[in-house]
């Protein structure tokens, strides 16, 4: 199998917008949910329900890759598996080195999905002396002093930064002198990186704060709607109208 260091994915080279390149993996987890239940073939729309958009985006997403299905028959789950399997370049073995073995670093180094999709953690580095040697999910701490033989030994582009904010910046610096060329990034602070490295930030935090703003509209709405009814009571029209409907009667003396 080749290694992370040989070449690139195509997906550039083909002109697949970014837009596609995020979505295809929301493609590849759906139909690999198929291949494990042996379901041979998959209509759009099936397909985009379970990716979560719509038919016109994913055919039109198909199409960058030249794969257009069967009228009447669909898609074959093998092979659009395979087709995007190898757009995204996961048909290669890619080293990934992961900083930062604390708590999050660590539970990334115990996820089992990076090896199921073709993602080899090559080493765990940390700052700490008293991490060195110690085993986490299998693998042998190492000191942050090993980090650019480490990238030269087992041939790492991919990167996983896991360190606290302040120490971001610098580790990264490292990783892309040592030849790292593509950064995941959990440290919660933008990273500057020179042209031709490419860096996804993960930041937990951002995305709960978003929750929170989607649950305060959600209460504020809900509280509106039930002060509807209350202002609709007080401004009800008195029901004592004279026989033209307009003005109330007059009572006779």
């Amino acid at each position: 199998m080749a290694t992370g260091r040989t070449h690139r994915p195509a997906t550039r080279s083909r002109g697949i917008p970014e837009a596609t390149v995020a979505r295809l993996p929301l493609y590849l987890r759906a139909l690999t949910a198929l291949s494990e239940r042996s379901v041979p073939t998959v209509s759009s729309e099936e397909l985009a329900a379970a990716a979560g958009v719509n038919s016109a985006k994913l055919r039109k997403d198909f199409s960058y890759l030249g794969s257009y299905g069967t009228r009447g028959v669909g898609y074959d789950v093998e092979y659009l598996v395979y087709q995007i399997s190898r757009e995204l370049g996961l048909t290669q073995d890619w080293p990934v080195v992961i900083v930062g073995i604390g708590n999050l670093g660590a539970a990334l180094a115990n996820y089992g999905g990076f090896a199921s999709r073709g993602f080899r953690v090559a080493a765990l580095i940390d700052a700490d002396p008293g991490m060195a040697g110690k085993p986490v999910a299998g693998i042998p701490v190492q000191h942050t002093d090993e980090l650019e033989k480490i990238i030269q030994d087992d041939g790492v582009s991919i990167g996983v930064i896991a360190t606290p904010a302040g120490a971001a910046q610098q580790v990264c610096d490292r990783l892309v002198a040592a030849g790292v060329t593509s950064i995941l990034n959990f440290a919660p602070t933008v990273l500057s990186v020179p042209d031709g490295v490419d860096v996804r930030k993960v930041d937990l935090s951002i995305e709960l704060q978003i929750l929170a703003f989607h649950e305060q509209r959600k209460a504020g709405e809900e509280a509106a709607a039930d002060a509807v009814p209350h202002v609709a009571a007080r401004k009800q029209p008195s029901t004592d109208q004279g026989p033209d409907g307009d003005v109330p009667a007059v009572m006779p003396a």
